[in-house]
C-alpha cells in the first residue's frame, strides 16, 4: 500500500520560505517520478512542479525561479523549497507519484500560509 506523508507546511509572511518533505512508502521509489500539487480554498488541485526518476524537472509558471523541486532517494523523500512566498501561494500542498499525472491516492496534504 502506497502512503505518501507530506510535512514542513506553516504560516510565513510574504517574501519568505519553506521547505516541504513528503516521504514515500510501499513504492519503488527511486523508479517513479513524483510531483507537487496544490489546492487553493475554492480552486481545483493543480500541478506545481514535478522531478523525473532521472531527475527532470519542471515547475508551473507562477512558480518558477522561485519554488525548487528536489528527491533523496536514500530517504524516499522528495522536497519542495519553496522561496520569495507570496499570498496567492497560500494552499494545502500535496505529492504523489507520477511527473504530471497523479498515480496513488492523495495523502493529508501540509498547509501552507502566506500573509501579506
Amino acid at each position: 500500500q502506497v502512503q505518501l506523508v507530506e510535512s514542513g507546511g506553516g504560516l510565513v509572511q510574504a517574501g519568505g520560505s519553506l521547505r516541504l518533505a513528503c516521504a514515500a512508502s510501499g513504492l519503488t521509489f527511486s523508479s517513479h517520478a513524483f510531483a507537487w500539487y496544490r489546492q487553493a480554498p475554492g480552486k481545483q488541485r493543480e500541478w506545481v512542479a514535478g522531478i523525473g526518476s532521472g531527475g527532470t524537472i519542471d515547475y508551473f509558471g507562477s512558480v518558477k525561479g522561485r519554488f525548487t523541486i528536489s528527491r533523496d532517494n536514500a530517504k524516499n523523500t522528495v522536497y519542495l523549497r519553496m522561496n520569495s512566498l507570496k499570498p496567492e501561494d497560500t494552499a494545502v500542498y500535496y505529492c504523489n507519484a507520477g511527473y504530471k499525472v497523479a498515480l496513488f491516492d492523495w495523502g493529508q496534504g501540509t498547509q501552507v500560509t502566506v500573509s501579506s
